[in-house]
């Protein structure tokens, strides 16, 4: 049986405001749906932590301290950090201790969860120093491998994210690159010194993420001896990369699905052979040699390219970045807003930088998607707005009023 790699992303971003053009330019009407009276952000993210962080972030500690063998790994964007330091700071707890066990490893990104990758590398490297140095200031861990943004990648944005040190990368498998090879063994990137490329399995990452509580598919339910079984399928020298939300666990799949118990049973029942392992991103990148204890020997120069020419994600079934810059609203509203870098930049305002950072996040760009079919249908479930027209009406407002802060 091959080695799993779990990662789960951690992430909500701050929603706009339900302001008008009559708001352009009056004082602080805020941005990100906060008033006198309510606060958005913190009653959908009080809601999430019900259902989702906090039951899986308790069992997942549980498995930890009862499994030695058990290991995982996630990211946390900085704008999910400042939201648990403001809403649930029990939590924080619950994270400072799972990095304390070691069988937890912490991936950097962006600290905005932002696309800055594909617009402007000055700005792509201050929001990882930033994101960096909130980890290690809450949980006092180093990250020392990556993941952009909704695993955004492509031979330049692994150039860069080698250029900074990082041990090697996660991204999505995507065939049309791959040209039929296995998305199951590590990759080097087309980058000067061969970073090393680990991919997401789609097809049994999805079969938890999206289709677990599906009643018309034909698996359904999923047991976790129909999964291991798929799993086990591949060989003992390759990686099965089980990337996924971590909202997949009680706000996707709610709890009533049996999503909760169908981990637990998972890493229990995977664990029982003796032969089998879980590892982290640096486990794999880093290249130790010892049969005895099973690990791995990664010989870069022996590894094939994962050459990725255009940017690719793991968003949407083409896995390209359509979800974030397809139509007009977004083109627009993104070319505007990095237009606007040197001038904020060059301003003593610091609120003035954050909130043109937190309108950098990729899902104000993701809700304005006008895609149909079911790249449409997931669009429109993770949108707190009516459609996308609400979704530009809301970001152009803040965007004005931004470039209004901006006069002289």
């Amino acid at each position: 049986m091959p080695k799993v790699c779990f990662y789960f992303q951690l992430h909500q971003p701050f929603r706009l405001t339900d302001a008008t053009v009559f708001d352009v330019g009056t004082k602080d009407f805020g941005y990100f749906s906060k008033s006198q009276s309510q606060d958005d952000n913190k009653d959908i993210f009080i809601k999430v932590a019900d259902k989702s962080y906090r039951p899986m972030l308790r069992l997942l500690l549980k498995l930890v301290k009862k499994y030695p063998e058990f290991s995982f790994t996630m990211s946390l964007s900085g704008i999910f950090l400042e939201q648990v330091e403001a809403y649930a700071p029990d939590l924080l707890e619950i994270l400072q201790q799972l990095a304390k066990t070691k069988q937890v490893e912490i991936l950097a990104e962006t600290y905005y969860h932002s696309l800055a990758s594909l617009y402007s590398e000055t700005e792509f490297r201050e929001q990882v120093e930033l994101h960096e140095n909130k980890v290690f200031e809450l949980l006092k861990v180093r990250p020392s491998a990556f993941r952009n943004t909704e695993l955004i990648y492509s031979n330049k944005i692994a150039q860069m994210v080698e250029d900074m040190g990082y041990v090697g990368m996660l991204t999505e498998g995507v065939d049309r690159y791959l040209w039929g090879r296995k998305r199951t063994v590590p990759y080097v990137a087309q980058t000067k010194d061969k970073m090393p490329v680990l991919l997401k399995h789609a097809q049994l990452s999805d079969d938890v993420a999206f289709r677990f509580s599906e009643k018309s598919w034909a698996a359904w339910p999923l047991t976790v001896t129909q999964y291991l079984e798929w799993i086990q399928i591949y060989p003992e020298d390759e990686y099965v990369n089980l990337f996924m939300d971590f909202e997949t666990f009680g706000e996707h799949q709610w709890e009533d699905t049996g999503i909760f118990t169908f981990f637990e049973a998972f890493v229990g029942e995977f664990l029982k052979k003796k032969w089998n392992s879980f590892v982290t991103p640096t486990e794999v990148f880093t290249p130790v040699c010892d049969r005895k204890i099973r690990k791995h020997c990664l010989d870069k120069d022996h590894l094939d390219t994962y050459d990725v020419v255009e940017p690719i994600s793991w968003a949407d079934v083409d896995r390209d970045i359509t979800a974030w810059r397809d139509n007009e609203y977004q083109q627009d509203t993104l070319r505007i807003m990095y237009g606007l870098e040197t001038v904020v930049k060059s301003q003593p305002d610091s609120q003035l930088l954050d909130d043109w950072r937190r309108l950098q996040t990729s899902d104000h760009f993701y809700y304005m998607c006008t895609k149909w079919a079911a790249d449409g249908d997931v669009h429109a479930y993770f949108s707190p707005y009516s459609d996308p027209h609400e979704a530009y009406r809301r970001f152009t407002i803040m965007l004005a009023d931004l470039q209004e802060r901006l006069l002289p």
